[in-house]
């Protein structure tokens, strides 16, 4: 999926990114979960979804904020930032 505008880039495409294109099970609500209340949530997936996110949005993450995030809602906030 690439989105051209980050105007169409909602919560839930980057809900389906997390749950398809990473494979990172992910449930109703855990979006905004610390990172800590999800038992599946490792570097690795950080990684694959910072990687999915520049496909998807055709722009760069700031990976430093990333690093700093406490929720997936809180990397999908730095993606659509302008």
């Amino acid at each position: 999926m690439s989105i051209s505008s980050l105007d169409g880039f909602t919560l839930d495409d980057f809900t389906r990114i997390v749950r398809d294109d990473i494979g990172m099970p992910l449930e109703p609500g855990q979006v905004t979960a610390d990172f800590d209340e999800l038992p599946d949530w490792d570097s690795l997936y950080l990684l694959k979804l910072v990687t999915a996110l520049e496909l998807a949005t055709a722009r760069r993450v700031p990976v430093g904020k990333v690093l700093e995030a406490r929720s997936l809602k809180e990397i999908y906030d730095l993606a659509v930032s302008p």
